[in-house]
This record gives structure tokens, C-alpha cells and sequence, in this order.
């Protein structure tokens, strides 16, 4: 899946730049009026105002009819069509149609064939800049050096893609653990969360109520035990007094006896008397 994800990349990026490429070659092309804007000079002919490696922008909205001597032009070799010569005009030669010569600057002469006769069907424009020198990077870009330019390019491209998967990576990843961070707070607030707890909570306060009615009634038994052992305590109280009672009770009747035996003598005492 990476591999198919970074050449995608590889494969958006190439079609950008090409099509980046090409939308600015169309525009120099119709700001310029000409299929090829730019030369490489190739030789020495027109030293010292061109030089070789030098860039010229080529002006082709300027019409052939009025280009006039001592202009630098640019066209094809009248003889073949196969080679794009840029030189100084020299002479007009004709009106109607108009045709012209040209010759370098550091040639002794004009060149039939390349300079004369150059009809508008040659001609592709006039020189309008030069820059200097930089046409050195064309012949650094021949092959085969161009390809491993290339090589190279696609290469940065590749890593550029590798790079920015990692990075994206690791900013979700960031993303997803400041989300996790940020629901723990928020996770109170959910209802379901909120019933659980308040179901604990209830759990918890029913476990205390029993836990204090154990309590209370174990108090309650301890109570009760202290007055069954009371209770006992007055039983055997009232049993002692009981005891007490029963003694006294002896006491009397032997009292009761006493006072029997005493009447008895003395009624033999009087049976005695009475007897005498």
C-alpha cells in the first residue's frame, strides 16, 4: 500500500510539472509569436555581439516587411530548411516580394545559399534579448548527462513523498492522541458513564446502611444480654431473699413450738394440782 501510495505521488507530481511546463511554454509561444522563443548560438559568426553559448529571445510578431538593414534575424538556411542561421541583414535585394541577404559579422562575406536568398517563407524572427552565456547549461544537459538529471529529479521527488508520508503519519498519530487525551475529560459527561457512577454510588451507600444496621443491631443484642443477665441477677436476688424468708419462717414456727411446749407443761402442771 506504500509503495502504490508514494509512486501515485511520484506519478501527481511528474504530470504537475510537466503540466506546469507546458502551460508556460504555450504562453512564451504566443507571448513571443513563435514555436521556439529561444537559441542556443552555436558558432562564432556574429562575434563579438553574440557569443557562443549565448541565449537569444526571438521576437516573431515582428513582421518580415519591416525588418530592415542591420537587423539580427533569425531564420532557416534557404538551401535545405535543416538549420536555423542567425545573422545581420545586410542588403535588400527585392521589394516585391521582398527578399534580403544576410552575413556574420566575423565573416568576410556573405554565403549562398545560407545568406541570400531569405523570402518570408525563412524568416522566423528578430532578435529581441540576449543572455549571455547561459546556453552553457544545454551542452551540460546533452546526453547523458540530461538522464541522470532526470534520474535525479524523480529521485527527490520519491524521497519528497517519503517524507511527507512520515510527517502526515505522525501528525495523525499526534492528532489521535490529543483526541484521546481530550475525551478522558469529557468522558464524565457522558450519560452512560454518569448512570454507572451513580449506580456505584447507591451500591455504595446501601452497603454502608447495612453495614450500620448490623451494627446497630449487635448493639442491640449486646443490650439485651446485659439485661437478660440482669434479670438473673434479680432472680437470684429475690431467691436469696426468698431463702431469707423461708429461715424466718422456720424461726417462727419453732417459736410456735416453744410457746406449744410451754402450754403443755403447763396445763400437766395444772392437771397436777388438781390431781393433789
Amino acid at each position: 500500500m506504500a509503495k502504490k501510495a508514494i509512486s501515485k505521488g511520484v506519478i501527481k507530481d511528474i504530470i504537475i510539472v510537466a503540466v506546469a511546463v507546458l502551460v508556460i511554454w504555450i504562453g512564451l509561444q504566443v507571448a513571443f509569436g513563435t514555436q521556439n522563443p529561444f537559441y542556443v548560438v552555436a558558432s562564432g559568426s556574429m562575434i563579438p555581439v553574440l557569443q557562443v553559448y549565448d541565449i537569444i529571445v526571438i521576437q516573431g510578431h515582428e513582421p518580415f516587411e519591416e525588418v530592415q538593414v542591420g537587423d539580427i534575424i533569425v531564420f532557416d538556411r534557404p538551401s535545405d530548411h535543416n538549420r536555423v542561421i542567425v545573422h545581420r541583414v545586410q542588403s535588400i535585394l527585392e521589394e516585391d516580394p521582398k527578399t534580403i541577404r544576410t552575413q556574420g559579422d566575423a565573416n568576410p562575406s556573405w554565403i549562398r545559399g545560407t545568406d541570400y536568398p531569405i523570402t518570408e517563407e525563412e524568416y522566423i524572427g528578430k532578435v529581441a534579448y540576449i543572455i549571455p552565456q547561459v546556453g552553457y547549461i544545454t551542452q551540460i544537459l546533452k546526453p547523458p548527462v540530461n538522464y541522470i538529471i532526470i534520474a535525479i529529479v524523480i529521485g527527490v521527488m520519491v524521497i519528497k513523498q517519503i517524507t511527507n508520508k512520515k510527517k502526515k503519519s505522525e501528525d495523525i498519530i499526534s492528532k489521535e492522541t490529543l483526541e484521546e487525551l481530550s475525551n478522558i475529560g469529557k468522558i464524565k459527561e457522558d450519560s452512560e458513564y454518569s448512570e454507572n457512577t451513580g449506580k456505584l454510588e447507591s451500591i455504595k451507600e446501601n452497603s454502608d446502611t447495612v453495614e450500620n444496621s448490623d451494627t446497630v443491631e449487635n448493639s442491640d443484642t449486646v443490650e439485651n444480654s446485659d439485661t437478660v443477665e440482669n434479670s438473673d441477677t434479680v432472680e437470684n436476688s429475690d431467691t436469696v431473699e426468698n431463702s431469707d424468708t423461708v429461715e424466718n419462717s422456720d424461726t417462727v414456727e419453732n417459736s410456735d413450738t416453744v410457746e406449744n411446749s410451754d402450754t403443755v407443761e403447763k396445763s400437766d402442771q395444772k392437771t397436777d394440782k388438781e390431781n393433789n
